[in-house]
């Protein structure tokens, strides 16, 4: 009997130790240890992000993508160790972030804290990063670095990180916009004048197997005066992920009432983060790919990206390289992308257009769609009669094959 008391307290003791504790200085687990309820899977596929075991988050490192808290913080302490499963691996915790991947990235905008295997450099030192807890902004944040920097990149006083398989401890302290962190007990790197100074927590995964565990916080007093609305992070509620960014599922070739298929052709490639279109040499040279939802009453994000010009005709006629198809491309409005067009909104018309990511928002309400790109409205409301017999309203991205790439495909309901 007492054998068995002894190995059930053992046990007992063990399954605790796996999980990030409470303690009288305030700190408080930031998951809870078993499943990722909790959390929100930013752009990544369902199987991107799993428990491992008993309060160990797992990450494969397909696609590059985030994981991330459903709320905003502001002043913290935030504790976590990690290691990289593979050498060379990359990863990155993101601080004071978006809810969403920024405009034609993967990546959330953020204070990036580093998080990199020593075998990632493999030719030794180099003048723009190190592997042992460098912290910088990313996509859109700005920071004033600490210490010794390249550009806005803060590099750590000391290396004190561990090489994979071994866990290494990250302590990020988070204060009225300025970010210190401390690698295995003693700080290292940071910065100030933080914007963002408030948003979502999130872990990055970007292309190798990562784990993560003893994830806990310490919430400290607000800032008086509190951020302003240029300084916070927008919260962005609802928004569902269309597309896993490593593979095809939920997207069809053509819409199962007329066709009764399944799955995209080979032409539509699932590459990472992106979704394309690339002809082969016997099969269509152009191609829609549907998505089924219903889209009625919604709201739609979705990169896009037009190739440039062909050198040596920049001065060219400028050609359809695709558009959107909404509401199963009947009676439903659409939108095409490269030239003007008798049908639809005709937006990315332009040579300045080409080459770069633009974001589209799209609101469908009862009989109105409403258009901006890159955060600008795009004219007038386009009208349109509601099918009343479909009840589906598919989305469908029409791709004629020229190099066209789309991203960060979002849907939610309209907001009041």
């Amino acid at each position: 009997m007492k054998l068995l008391s002894l190995i059930a307290f053992l046990s007992c003791l063990t399954l605790a130790s796996a999980f990030p504790q409470s303690d009288p200085g305030g700190f408080h687990p930031l998951w809870n240890g078993t499943d990722l309820s909790e959390w929100v899977n930013v752009n990544g596929a369902p199987e991107t992000w799993s428990v491992a075991e008993p309060g160990v988050i797992h990450c494969t490192g397909k696609p590059i993508c985030a994981l991330r808290t459903p709320r905003l913080y502001e002043n913290f302490i935030f504790e976590l160790e990690w290691r990289h499963l593979k050498p060379g691996g990359n990863a990155g915790v993101f601080i004071w972030s978006s809810a969403l991947a920024a405009r034609g990235q993967p990546f959330l905008r953020a204070i990036e804290v580093q998080v990199l295997d020593h075998g990632y450099n493999s030719k030794g030192k180099n003048e723009w990063y190190t592997t042992h807890g460098d912290v910088f902004p990313i996509h859109g944040s700005t920071m004033e670095p600490f210490g010794r920097h390249n550009g806005q990149r803060s590099f750590p006083s000391e290396e004190r990180s561990k090489p994979s398989p071994e866990w290494n401890h990250y302590r990020i302290d988070c204060r009225d916009g300025v970010l210190r962190l401390s690698v295995n007990g003693r700080e290292v790197s940071g910065g100030e004048k933080c914007v963002w100074r408030k948003g979502y927590i999130g872990l990055e995964s970007e292309g190798s197997p990562v784990e993560f565990r003893n994830l806990r916080i310490q919430e400290l007093p607000p800032s008086a005066p509190p951020p302003t609305a240029d300084q916070s992070a927008p919260l962005e509620p609802g928004w569902r992920q269309l597309y896993n960014g490593v593979d095809l599922r939920g997207w069809q070739s053509t819409p199962a009432q007329v066709a009764g298929k399944t799955g995209l052709p080979d032409a539509w490639e699932s590459k990472d983060w992106r979704l394309v279109f690339s002809p082969r040499e016997s099969g269509p040279t152009s191609g829609v790919a549907w998505a089924f939802g219903p889209f009625a009453d919604v709201e739609l994000i979705i990169d896009v990206r037009l190739p440039k010009p062909a050198e040596g005709k920049e001065a060219a006629e400028p050609e359809l390289e695709g558009g959107l198809m909404l509401g199963g491309g009947t009676v439903g409005p659409s939108i095409v992308f490269g030239a003007p067009s008798r049908q639809g909104l005709a937006l990315l018309t332009q040579p300045a257009d080409r080459g770069s990511w633009h974001r589209l928002h799209l609101q469908m309400t009862k009989d109105k769609l409403s258009v901006q790109v890159d955060g600008q409205p795009a004219g007038e409301a386009l009208g349109y009669e509601r099918n009343a017999g479909r009840a589906d309203w598919p989305l469908g991205l029409v791709d004629f094959g020229r190099g066209m790439e789309w991203a960060n495909l979002y849907v939610r309901p309209v907001q009041p």
